[in-house]
């Protein structure tokens, strides 16, 4: 039986707007499992990102709770979430956010000398490592300016996951990309998931979608359709797309 590691109940995020109440978020159940590259789909505006924000503690829900290892993210304090943040959780955004006067390796490393439970020389020695792994290693030293968007993105995941995060999350992260960068990030991710490293990501992106192991779509800020799939293989893929394209039909997407 899988194991919940982020859990949402009656999850609400509202806010004010010309003396009404806009409502994003509407009570929304949610389970991630442990082990999963879990998919969030929907229209836009119906709430994927928020979800995303609100259970990684980077957007404070109006009501409802986010159980992690046994706590309420919804009631932590701003140094609690920031020790989440630094540890236990990852994050890749669309864009980067690459800092640009710092070298590939600096952009890494700066995330991992906020792990205390690591020394410097061990932090480096991980930066290294995961270059290398990200095939990064002969131009770490060159600024994000010098790099293609797929350099750049790939760098982003080491930074991600230089302190070895339970939880990924990935906001649109092949929405900048072309297609071969799409693949190469894509292949990544699945690599990274096959390994152990739990996944949640939003996006548009059917073909992101094909390397899930689960597929949930929100509309209206709540969970109307969630789709289980098996282990992604390449030999799979086009029956496994022609499925989950007939699934997002029957959720009008």
């Amino acid at each position: 039986m899988k194991k919940a590691i982020l859990s949402a109940k009656g999850l609400c995020k509202s806010f004010a707007h010309n003396g009404g109440q806009v409502h994003i978020l509407s009570e929304l159940d949610m389970d991630i499992y442990e082990g999963d590259l879990t998919v969030i789909m929907g229209a836009s505006g119906s709430g994927k990102s928020t979800t995303l924000y609100s259970l990684r503690g980077m957007e404070r829900a109006t009501a409802g709770q986010v159980m992690y290892n046994g706590n309420d993210i919804v009631k932590m304090s701003e140094k609690q979430l920031a020790g989440l943040r630094h540890g236990d959780f990852g994050f890749i955004f669309q864009q980067m956010h690459l800092v640009s006067n710092l070298s590939l390796f600096e952009n890494i490393t700066v995330t991992g000398y906020l792990n205390k439970n690591r020394t410097a020389s061990e932090t480096d020695r991980r930066a290294n490592e995961l270059l290398e792994k990200m095939g990064l290693g002969k131009i770490k030293d060159h600024l994000p300016s010098q790099c293609s968007g797929g350099e750049q993105q790939r760098c982003a995941i080491a930074r991600a996951i230089i302190n070895e995060p339970k939880m990924l999350f990935a906001d649109e992260p092949t929405g900048a990309l072309n297609k071969k960068n799409t693949t190469e990030v894509l292949n990544l991710l699945t690599e990274l998931n096959r390994n152990g490293q739990s996944i949640l990501m939003v996006t548009h992106d059917a073909r992101a979608a094909i390397r899930a192991s689960r597929i949930i779509y929100i509309e209206d800020g709540a969970v109307v359709g969630d789709l289980e799939l098996p282990q992604y293989t390449p030999e799979e893929e086009k029956s496994r797309e022609s499925q989950i394209n007939s699934w997002l039909s029957s959720m009008e997407w």
